[in-house]
């Protein structure tokens, strides 16, 4: 006799999550940091939401898109430059930037204070080994650009500008 499913019903579970402040594995290079909020394992890779602070005059990612995935920035504290194909946007505190996939962006921090953004990448594609590798590629004494960019397409990241991707140097 075959099981019978119940196309009527629902099972209810009780899978949310809290994280509170400060909770969350975090990450940190130098002055910033990244603490994994919802992950790719918890969201079933439906998405990924991350606390990102960076320290001043620090650059986040340069001009750069996404193929399969949206990204978007909740600024929660300072003010992030957000940098589109026809130029900088500042997006103050409370402010939320959507960049749906095909669309060059890249964000940096021009300002004398830390900003602390939350960002959110749907789906999450698994997106905590993008950081893990950044982490491991931009702490090295000498940056390996191929590196850099196998990281970035492996994680669905493509470059604008192949020659001026490394997140090294002022913002621009």
């Amino acid at each position: 006799m075959k099981n019978k499913t119940d196309f009527l019903s629902d099972t209810l579970e009780n899978k949310a999550v809290l994280f509170a402040a400060g909770e969350g594995k975090m990450l940190t290079m130098g002055g910033n940091s990244i603490t994994f909020k919802v992950t790719s394992d918890i969201s079933n890779d439906q998405l990924g939401v991350y606390e990102i602070q960076l320290a001043p005059a620090t650059i986040g990612a340069r001009l750069h898109y996404h193929r399969f995935m949206d990204e978007t920035f909740i600024v929660r504290k300072g003010t992030l430059t957000i940098d589109l194909a026809d130029g900088p946007v500042l997006a103050q505190e409370g402010a939320v930037v959507y960049v749906p996939r095909m669309t060059a962006h890249g964000f940096s921090n021009q300002s004398g204070d830390d900003v602390v953004i939350n960002l959110i990448f749907n789906p999450g594609q698994q997106r905590e080994g993008f950081f893990y590798g950044l982490k491991s590629i931009l702490t090295e004494p000498v940056i390996d650009a191929a590196k850099y960019l196998k990281l970035y397409q492996k994680y669905d990241s493509f470059p604008v500008d192949v020659q001026n991707m490394l997140p090294v140097g002022p913002p621009q």
